[in-house]
């Protein structure tokens, strides 16, 4: 591995700077976390939309019964969709076998950034060791931070920390190129110290972020506690970004 780069927003890179290189978008509240639960319950793809428009109209063309719409707006479900954006709902009950058509207000704006990318996969604590697995042998990462409305979000940073910690560590021979994003991010994982390994005090440094304060105000703290699982799948979602599918690896 020769560089890490974190990105705290989409805004802040572009889709010429990612060219080429392995890009991780990262929404852990909630798209990459539910994402990742609709895979590991059986959805047989996930497409991500920009627009709602757009995403009814991609619905309307699969035969009835095969296709859900999901995702939100303003962190609620839109109208006429199948399913919100919290992760729990994702049951294999719900999406097993199905493909899943899915908009978010930050999360697929995000995964729109990537499209030069030359790889790219969707992490959250859900699945945090397999996106380090699949980046150890990769020679160029990007770790995009989603936000919340063109915010740099606490809960992302937390995640893109915990990526570069466990990649590197304390490995300071390896000569791997860290950038100033990457070191702050870093910087606020390893200042969990304890409450990095207890899902319960996880969740509440979600709580105190942004994103997770705006999940609670709607009445979904229960999506926090999901989000701070670490591992609970060893699944590696992995977005083409010619069409926007994204599929189980």
């Amino acid at each position: 591995m020769h560089s890490i780069r974190v990105h705290l927003l989409p805004t802040l890179t572009t889709p010429d700077d990612l060219s080429g290189r392995t890009v991780v978008v990262i929404d852990v509240l909630r798209a990459t976390t539910t994402i990742a639960h609709a895979l590991a319950a059986g959805a047989r793809q996930v497409i991500a939309c920009a627009e709602l428009d757009a995403a009814r109209e991609l619905a309307r063309s699969f035969p009835k019964g095969q296709v859900l719409l999901g995702g939100e707006r303003d962190g609620l479900p839109p109208e006429g969709f199948d399913l919100g954006n919290s992760p729990a709902d994702y049951t294999s009950e719900k999406v097993g076998g199905k493909t899943i058509v899915f908009t978010t207000t930050n999360g697929t704006q995000a995964m729109l950034r990537c499209d030069r990318a030359q790889r790219v996969y969707l992490g959250a604590f859900v699945n945090l060791s397999a996106i380090c697995g699949a980046l150890a042998d990769c020679d160029n990462v990007d770790l995009l931070c989603a936000g919340t409305n063109g915010q740099i979000t606490r809960e992302d940073v937390l995640f893109a920390g915990a990526v570069v910690e466990k990649l590197i560590g304390d490995d300071s021979a390896r000569p791997i190129k860290l950038n100033d994003s990457a070191r702050l991010a870093q910087d606020s994982w390893r200042a969990l110290g304890p409450m990095s390994a207890d899902p319960r005090l996880l969740t509440e440094a979600l709580l105190q972020s942004h994103g997770g304060r705006n999940v609670s105000a709607l009445g979904l703290q229960d999506d926090l506690a999901t989000a701070a699982q670490i591992d609970r799948f060893d699944i590696l979602p992995v977005l083409e970004v010619a069409t926007m599918q994204i599929t189980a690896s």
